[in-house]
């Protein structure tokens, strides 16, 4: 049995070798996308069905508007939320968006007894008047946040970012100068590795990524995208997706997709080390890695790519395009991020596609219309992918090549129903993050 690593390895790995020891995946969802960033969580066992009144541990209430996931450590469960104060009725702005009709909005950070749901922290972090646009689709609390022993890192794009003691409340520093126009809202989530807080802003008029201190919040480093974009409007610009850690060639590389473009940056430096070009505006997804190859895709041209690790960029730091083994364009998601798991990858597409192909070579084992609409990623646990829609649906969907749905679980009624943030698993426990409510899912003891 060949027992070496692949060139691309997993996050945690990576994490576990240069940087800080991470948590066991099961007792802990620090991020976007959990543990391993990649939307796994193979030790717990949730159940697979659930309604209102059956297998619901607690049902708590959330305050505003927020699309944040939540995030669990210890004996708390974190979400960050908004509070618009309307200012009236938004009327059209000539050549961008409608002017906004929030006069003012303040940004907090709630935290829940993760065995009762009590409310331990609701914690105003600061308000902005007269903010940036935000789509109703989108919300000013959408960016996931990062805990780890002792602190959260709440982040909301260019409003602004706390960094809190978990044990006090008390916050610790803030960063409100970090600026860009998202134009539709604030969307990329932090990431934490080692001593440096990453953020990523891709907005209309700025795209660059920077790392903080995660101690002092000082800026380490700052690298401006520098992308020659084939359009001049910002909109097509502007990118919503999360950094991610990935090692190749034994090197730590921090993976950032873009809009046209994915580079890779050193995570000490900021220097950038590699950029494939692929076109696409809005790009969301965090990049995978396995197989000896990098899976990304495009955003709104609706592309996925296998990149081939072994591939070498140019003189000027491009990656050729005959680095990229395979390719799909039918069914590919823009919003929710993908799960790889057992040789296949599976995505559900923002129009429900759900779908099954081979890591290796592309080709479609399956793909099969769930129901609604999804912007939030799947979570693959105990060999089931639970994918949460927008009216209020999880189903669960075997991890396997061959289609089966498991169950199919409602929760909650209305408009005010529906899942924008993507689920947490800590101890056998789903954690759901409606429009309106944060539930603890369970089996009681």
């Amino acid at each position: 049995m060949d027992t070496r690593l692949p060139a691309w390895s997993a996050p945690a790995l990576v994490a576990a070798l240069l940087l800080a020891p991470p948590a066991r995946a099961g007792d802990t969802w620090p991020g976007f996308r959990g543990p391993t960033a990649d939307g796994r969580a193979d030790d717990p066992a949730p159940v697979t069905t659930w309604s209102e009144k059956d297998n619901v541990l607690w049902k708590v209430p959330v305050h505003g508007k927020g699309w944040s996931s939540p995030v669990v450590l210890g004996n708390q469960v974190w979400v960050t939320t908004a509070d618009e104060t309307l200012a009236g009725t938004a009327a059209p702005k000539k050549g961008g968006p409608p002017s906004n009709a929030v006069a003012e909005v303040a940004f907090f950070a709630l935290c829940f007894d993760r065995e009762t749901g009590k409310l331990v922290y609701d914690i105003k972090l600061g308000t902005e008047k007269n903010p940036a646009y935000c789509h109703p689709f989108n919300s000013y609390a959408t960016p996931t946040p990062f805990v780890e022993a002792g602190r959260l890192y709440a982040h909301f794009g260019s409003h602004g970012t706390w960094c809190l003691d978990t044990a006090t409340g008390k916050v610790l520093w803030e960063r409100r100068d970090l600026k860009c126009d998202h134009f539709r809202g604030p969307g990329s989530s932090p990431a934490v590795y080692g001593d440096l807080l990453y953020l990523i802003f891709d907005g209309f008029d700025l795209q660059y990524v920077a790392a903080l201190d995660k101690t002092s919040g000082k800026t380490a480093w700052k690298t401006d995208r520098n992308i020659k974009y084939t359009n001049d409007n910002g909109d097509y610009k502007k990118a919503y997706a999360t950094p991610v850690l990935l090692e190749v060639g034994g090197r730590a590389q921090l993976v950032c997709p873009s809009a046209e473009c994915t580079m890779a940056y050193d995570p000490k430096t900021g220097t950038e080390l590699w950029r494939l070009t692929h076109g696409g505006m809005n790009g969301a997804a965090r990049a995978l890695a396995g197989h000896g190859l990098l899976y990304l895709t495009s955003g709104h041209t609706g592309k996925l790519l296998a990149v081939r690790a072994d591939a070498k960029p140019d003189a000027g730091g491009q990656i050729p395009k005959d680095a990229v083994a395979w390719a799909a364009a039918k069914n590919v998601s823009t919003r929710p991020g993908m799960i790889l798991h057992n040789g296949m990858l599976f995505m559900v597409s923002d129009q429900a596609i759900a779908s099954c192909l081979d890591a290796a070579t592309g080709k479609v084992l399956w793909s099969e219309r769930l129901d609604g609409e999804f912007s939030a990623s799947p979570v693959l646990v105990n060999g089931n992918l639970y994918c949460c829609n927008q009216t209020g649906k999880t189903f669960v969907v075997a991890a396997a090549k061959e289609y089966n749905v498991v169950a199919e679980n409602r929760l909650g009624e209305g408009k005010d129903a529906g899942f924008m943030a993507s689920p947490a698993v800590a101890g056998n426990v789903l954690y759901l993050r409606s429009k309106t409510h944060l539930y603890a899912i369970g089996k009681r003891p």
